[in-house]
């Protein structure tokens, strides 16, 4: 199960102090920095499971693995009803956690602002895919058909999927400050202009996807500089020593998709709408971030590897 020691004391021993642990620290988010229109509608006031608690629910979801969003509840509903003795139906549920994307995105927002430790102006940025079903039925998947999802190459892989893609900004601690779904097909250096839209004094770490074109001019004039690693054929690269610092410090943005896939399955999203994958894809990266600072309050070694030690 879940353990974490100071001065040989166990401070969580169970899942269910895991939840518990969990709850404090999105209903004290929640309560701090959910706007008005949202904590005071009137669904809200009226209904008996809080929305700090809808959110809490889907974190330790998606940290206990159980993809399928009925078994998850109803998994919840026969061990853990004494912690949520309001639980609504399941399909009430599903709709709430639904509405709330734009809040819990405040939340990973906020958290990362409060408690976790900052890099400074670096970060780095990557992509990863998403596929939304298996490559020989994309053609018979027409649910998202009309939802952006398309036909993109995974070059780490080498091959064709039918879905969407993950841009996301990673500060060299490891935690992901930002992240946008655009379809497979958008090039790298789009998504990473919808990253940093409204942003200025980043220094961003790339690989070559990120080269070409009129990028760095532009992010230049906004205020960031752009740090990519040269294509073969550039006529211009960086020093050896320069090279050699944005491949380890790349590093970082590998083992943090590593661990959304491998622990939290992120490039498996089961949903049926875009609305339903973003909601899914942001509850994974909240429950990530929120294990690395939990990693950081109890002292734990500070190494991305050990999230596993959150998962029972």
């Amino acid at each position: 199960m879940l353990k974490f020691h100071t001065n040989d004391t166990t401070l969580l021993a169970t899942f269910e102090d895991f939840i518990t642990t969990v709850f404090v620290m999105i209903d004290d988010l929640y309560r701090r920095y959910a706007p008005p229109e949202v904590a005071k509608r009137r669904h809200a006031l009226d209904a008996k499971l809080s929305d700090s608690e809808i959110i809490t629910v889907s974190l330790c979801g998606e940290l206990a693995g159980i993809d399928s969003e009925n078994a998850w509840y109803s998994f919840v509903k026969r061990n853990y009803q004494h912690l949520f003795p309001n639980l609504c139906s399941g399909s009430r549920f599903n709709r709430t956690r639904r509405a709330l994307l734009q809040t819990t995105e405040l939340l990973r927002q906020k958290l990362s602002s409060v408690f976790a430790a900052s890099s400074g102006r670096f970060c780095i940025v990557d992509s990863f895919s998403l596929a939304v079903c298996k490559f020989g039925r994309a053609r018979y998947c027409h649910t998202f058909r009309g939802l952006g999802a398309d036909y993109g190459k995974c070059p780490s892989k080498k091959e064709t999927y039918f879905g969407y893609k993950v841009h996301a900004m990673v500060t060299l601690e490891g935690y992901v400050t930002a992240f946008e779904v655009t379809p497979a097909s958008t090039d790298d250096r789009e998504g990473l202009r919808d990253l940093v839209d409204g942003q200025s004094g980043l220094v961003v770490l790339g690989d070559k996807g990120y080269t070409g074109g009129a990028l760095a001019d532009d992010l230049s004039r906004q205020g960031i500089y752009l740090m990519a690693l040269k294509r073969s054929n550039s006529r211009t690269d960086w020093p050896r020593h320069m090279r050699q610092l944005i491949f380890r410090l790349r590093r970082r943005v590998e083992t943090v998709f590593s661990q959304l896939s491998g622990q939290l399955n992120a490039e498996r999203v089961l949903a049926r709408s875009f609305q339903g994958v973003c909601t899914r894809l942001a509850n994974k990266i909240l429950a990530y971030n929120l294990c690395m600072t939990l990693n950081n309050i109890f002292g734990e070694d500070y190494e991305l590897a050990r999230i596993k030690k959150f998962v029972f």
